[in-house]
């Protein structure tokens, strides 16, 4: 996600009020004119039956670099431009979900101002919570649904969710947010940059997932670690070409 994230303010009492109003009874399946999309643009998402289906064909994205400055891309903007990163990956996802009859919810996790905070897709099989995640590297990638609370999944990215210098930043997870609760144009359909809905996200309610006191304790990755998270799948383009 991009550093505006990490500028964002935090959720007050009264915003979490509004955000967490029982929203109206919502259609099951999302059909194309709920989204607004294009028959191809639908037939797309439609195809993406499964968790699995859905993380293969964002991991078949490249990763959005934001060369030409940071973006929030709708739903739209990713089937059109062929890239994502989190958020952008996070609300495909969720709409895919909405599609095959899956409630399309996002969670945010957000982590200490060294590092960058990051969306996923939630979804449930069985009784256990999964998650759906566009990312460069391997570790924050796919959840099995095998978590039984939110706050077990969120835990499932710590270790490997660090900065350049190994310092370990995930701090707090939100609550889930059904995308249903905003206008299509706010992440389906729209063509410029989706802040709204970025802030959206940001503002939601958050849980911590470790105290101070245990954060004066974490270790440092090591050197192994911290060279194995440099790679990606995606490297950033050579400006000066070939």
């Amino acid at each position: 996600m991009s550093a505006r994230a990490r500028n964002a303010k935090k959720a007050s009492a009264s915003d979490y009020i509004g955000a967490a109003a029982k929203p109206p009874a919502l259609r099951r399946f999302a059909r194309a004119v709920d989204l607004g999309l294009a028959p191809r643009e639908y037939a797309a998402l439609k195809r993406l039956t499964s968790s699995e289906k859905i993380q293969a064909f964002l991991n078949a994205i490249p990763i959005n670099h934001e060369i030409g400055g940071e973006t929030v891309l709708s739903v739209r903007e990713v089937l059109r431009q062929r890239r994502a990163h989190c958020i952008e990956g996070a609300m495909v996802a969720a709409a895919a979900l909405w599609v095959n009859g899956d409630p399309p919810l996002v969670m945010h996790l957000d982590c200490d101002d060294s590092d960058y905070p990051h969306v996923v897709a939630l979804f449930r099989r069985a009784g256990a919570w999964g998650a759906i995640s566009k990312t460069n590297g391997a570790p924050l990638r796919y959840r099995d649904p095998i978590y039984r609370t939110l706050r077990e999944l969120a835990l499932s990215y710590f270790h490997e969710y660090s900065n350049r210098r190994g310092h370990k930043t995930l701090r707090s997870y939100s609550v889930p947010f059904d995308m249903r609760r905003l206008d299509r144009e706010l992440w389906v359909t729209a063509t410029k940059s989706c802040w709204e809905t970025h802030d959206r996200l940001v503002e939601l309610r958050h849980f911590p997932l470790i105290s101070k006191r245990q954060e004066r304790l974490l270790a440092k990755r090591d050197a192994f670690e911290r060279k194995a998270s440099k790679l990606v799948e995606y490297p950033r383009p050579d400006p000066a070409g070939d």
